[in-house]
């Protein structure tokens, strides 16, 4: 059976959608493998002819790329578990407790995702240096990335919660269930996709937070690969294969953890998580 010309017409532009979004990491592999001189060339050549492999292995020792990646792992699986752990029983009394001061609650949570990273990071500063959370930087980046991710993952997780139908809680308590048990057994498998694909999309936001961490870890060794970065970068700056090499070995671990949860993702989005 023949598509309609409209199928075609869609999928071609998709495809283009996706050629626009996916060359700027083309091209980020492609210019850390080209020498000085072909970053320059004019035109540009869309694949090195001379590929400098060697690198890789070079940035990795020469900018302790272990230890940051390291640090950004420690950092987003904090973020993620603090955000799961607090934002899930708060989307669950969002999704099930409907009165004025629910949905009052509900606009000041969606107000705090408006609020931008560099307008919080000020008075954030000043709040863990009096309580003396500065002494453990990662520890204060991942409760300041925590509350940012904390809006996004409530609001996207109470609707997944929204879509669990009530009478299956209402049945569980008729045969003698708890609340807390009927949360832990009936609700939870059942929104549990769409709760793995917003730790994931957190996850994967806060693998490359960076304002926080700069202005929060003074110390190298606690900082994270976003902030490693930075330090390639100046007003004298020409290392641009080292630049993109270290990028591409920085954003090679997310690329590898969507693909290889594409399907789970998938299935999150559809079964509620976006609804």
């Amino acid at each position: 059976m023949t598509r309609p010309w409209t199928q075609w017409v869609l999928l071609a532009v998709a495809l283009a959608m996706a050629a626009v979004y996916l060359f700027p990491l083309y091209w980020m592999y492609v210019t850390s493998l080209k020498t000085n001189s072909e970053i320059f060339a004019n035109p540009p050549s869309f694949w090195p002819a001379d590929p400098q492999f060697a690198i890789y292995p070079g940035v990795w020792a020469r900018r302790s790329m272990s230890t940051f990646l390291w640090n950004s792992t420690i950092i987003a699986a904090g973020v993620t578990a603090v955000t799961v752990i607090l934002g899930t029983g708060c989307a669950y009394v969002l999704a099930r407790y409907r009165n004025a001061w629910v949905d009052v609650g509900l606009f000041c949570i969606l107000m705090l995702q408006v609020l931008p990273a560099s307008v919080m990071i000020t008075p954030l500063f000043v709040g863990f240096n009096q309580v003396g959370l500065l002494g453990s930087p990662r520890l204060a980046v991942i409760l300041a990335s925590a509350a940012k991710a904390m809006p996004f993952f409530v609001v996207l997780v109470r609707a997944t919660f929204m879509s669990v139908p009530r009478e299956l809680e209402e049945a569980a308590l008729v045969d003698g269930n708890s609340r807390v048990g009927a949360f832990f057994t009936i609700v939870l498998p059942l929104a549990r996709n769409g709760i793995l694909v917003c730790a994931i999309l957190t996850f994967m936001s806060a693998f490359g937070e960076y304002i926080y961490s700069k202005s929060i870890i003074q110390d190298p060794r606690f900082q994270p690969a976003s902030v490693g970065l930075s330090g390639f970068l100046g007003p004298n700056s020409s290392d641009w294969n080292a630049i993109m090499a270290y990028s591409a070995i920085y954003v090679t671990p997310i690329l590898a953890v969507f693909v290889l949860l594409q399907r789970r993702i998938v299935s999150g989005l559809t079964s509620g998580a976006l609804k």
